[in-house]
């Protein structure tokens, strides 16, 4: 197995988590996406979107980040990351969706670099927009979470998938200096993950490009 990875990528951080939780031994192959790596014509038949991760299994080769985890979570079934109950898996599904669909699309690199390098937005305005989504998104987090959390994870006793996302987003929102203080839960979560060792192990300041 071999992860295509950024060391402070948000939805690489996700698929190291899960790798690390169940366990699956990979080797790391760094593209450094600040310096544009990933614009080589090589990465484009890996990946026509140009970005991390890319995933290689057994000669199977997948790209973006929460189809890689339900393959992972389906191929490696133990443990489990999503529950097999209906309402339980929407509701953890629909918690990830938030952060993978609502917050990081808008927020990561790419974006952030059009915004001042084509449309000439000033550092302040940049960080002003990014503040402003992670505000909108981690309300909606955190209304989930008083229904969700009992002192541990996301969802009750068991780590889940919506602890694989939340992780990275909330560690990227804090380098980014975002004001945090009012999502009380997210960071009871954060504090508790960040603990565990197989959070520790795909942290960012333990890859190989870690700068």
């Amino acid at each position: 197995m071999q992860l295509y990875s950024f060391f402070n990528s948000s939805t690489s951080y996700r698929v190291r988590i899960a790798l690390a939780i169940k366990g699956l031994e990979y080797k790391y192959l760094p593209l450094n996406i600040r310096i544009g790596e990933q614009w080589q014509q090589s990465f484009n038949s890996l990946n026509p979107m140009m970005g991390v991760p890319v995933l290689e299994d057994e000669g199977f080769r997948l790209t973006q980040s929460m189809a890689i985890l339900q393959y992972l979570d389906e191929k490696y079934p133990e443990p489990k990351l999503l529950p097999t109950e209906i309402e339980e898996k929407a509701r953890i599904l629909s918690f990830c969706n938030i952060i993978a669909c609502d917050m990081h699309p808008v927020n990561n690199m790419k974006v952030l670099k059009y915004l001042t390098q084509e449309l000439g937005v000033s550092e302040d305005q940049k960080n002003r927009w990014y503040q402003h989504w992670i505000t909108m998104g981690f309300n909606g987090v955190e209304r989930q979470l008083e229904q969700s959390y009992t002192g541990t994870f996301c969802f009750g006793e068991h780590l889940s998938l919506a602890d694989v996302c939340l992780i990275p987003q909330y560690a990227n929102a804090y380098r980014m200096g975002c004001d945090l203080d009012e999502f009380v839960l997210c960071k009871k979560v954060y504090d508790y993950c960040t603990e565990l060792e197989v959070f520790k192990e795909a942290a960012p300041k333990q890859q190989p490009d870690f700068i």
